[in-house]
């Protein structure tokens, strides 16, 4: 049985009756996993099956806008060559269950954190060919026109880059609002904001940006070696994409540093090959990417803070917290390596 607490089936039964989404009772109900933050629910009712997705039950301040944002950007992304779950419905007031929520269709899909899809376990090509359509996909969320798709709004364009250091510093200060947590203790996060304060491009250009585009948040098609849809789309924003690749090369496994690989895929392609994929597609500078990358670490590793706070004052899973403050200080020992890096080659700073 699922907690009232966490999703009241009847009273999203009673909801969907008043939008004639199929009749009858939930049933094959069950908690999907893979998350750290949000409920995603699978249930089926008559001849359709429905994925239903609403915050924690210990809700930040600004969980049910986040819902509300995700539901409008799957709407807007329908009839785009963008992999996505496809919206059904969504629910904007909290009144129904305690939170917004909504409803999208199931996508028939691995999550290579937890699992190869059988077909590629022991298929190199795929295996690779599955890592290069990470930037296919993201590439194509670029080439999407956030004006045409009604979705301009979402996010204010005008002194993007200049508010980037100050909107994630203020963030991390903010967590200094959670009882047990004793402040941050990240080397290095005055030196990186400083770095990327002082080289900020000249030529950002607006577009949608995913926010949170890593492994984890896609789902693998069963049998073909592709993304089948990009998830978790509550970061979305207007913004540089180019934020997005260098998200997507801050989480790439980093098999020449002698790291275990994360995920099931033990034949990726090189950083350097994902952004050549990436630039085959996309009109964009990538000049510059080494800011994005530095960018992106920055961004991230301060946001994963914000769970490890919460975690200090009892309101996320202490395990959870320690896991993300470890990511936080890897991404900020990565932004500083490619700090160094860029440094060290002043001639050719085009380089990824």
């Amino acid at each position: 049985m699922i907690d009232p607490s966490i999703v009241d089936l009847d009273r999203v039964a009673r909801w969907m009756d008043e939008r004639a989404l199929e009749f009858g009772p939930l049933i094959d109900v069950e908690l999907l996993t893979g998350g750290t933050q949000n409920i995603l629910l699978r249930f089926r009712r008559g001849h359709r099956s429905f994925v239903l997705r609403r915050p924690p039950p210990n809700k930040r301040a600004n969980s049910d806008e986040t819902m509300r944002r995700e539901s409008r950007v799957l709407a807007a992304l329908a009839g785009t060559d963008v992999p996505h779950p496809a919206l059904i419905a969504a629910e904007p007031d909290e009144a129904v269950i305690g939170a917004a929520f909504f409803l999208m269709e199931p996508i028939d899909g691995y999550n290579v954190t937890l699992g190869l899809p059988p077909a590629f376990v022991d298929d190199a090509s795929a295996q690779r060919e599955i890592g290069l359509s990470m930037a296919d996909s993201i590439a194509a969320l670029a080439r999407v026109d956030p004006t045409a798709q009604g979705i301009a709004d979402l996010g204010k364009w005008d002194g993007w880059g200049e508010r980037q250091v100050p909107r994630w510093r203020k963030q991390l200060d903010s967590y200094a609002s959670f009882e047990g947590y004793a402040g941050p203790d990240i080397p290095g996060v005055d030196d990186v904001g400083e770095w990327l304060d002082s080289h900020r491009p000249t030529d950002l250009r607006p577009g949608i940006i995913h926010g949170d585009f890593h492994f984890a948040n896609v789902l693998i098609h069963p049998t073909e070696p592709r993304v089948a849809a990009i998830v978790d789309w509550e970061l979305t924003t207007i913004g540089d994409p180019l934020l997005d690749l260098g998200h997507l090369l801050a989480c790439w496994p980093n098999r020449q540093a002698g790291e275990s690989t994360p995920i099931a895929l033990a034949e990726l392609p090189t950083i350097e090959e994902v952004v050549a994929r990436y630039a085959v597609s996309s009109e964009r500078d990538l000049s510059a990417l080494t800011w994005f990358r530095v960018l992106a670490c920055y961004r991230l590793g301060l946001i994963l803070e914000g769970t490890h706070a919460r975690a200090s004052a009892g309101l996320a899973p202490k395990e959870i917290g320690d896991r993300l403050h470890a990511h936080t200080l890897a991404l900020f020992a990565q932004a500083i390596e490619l700090i160094a890096e860029w440094s060290s080659h002043p001639v050719d700073r085009a380089t990824p």
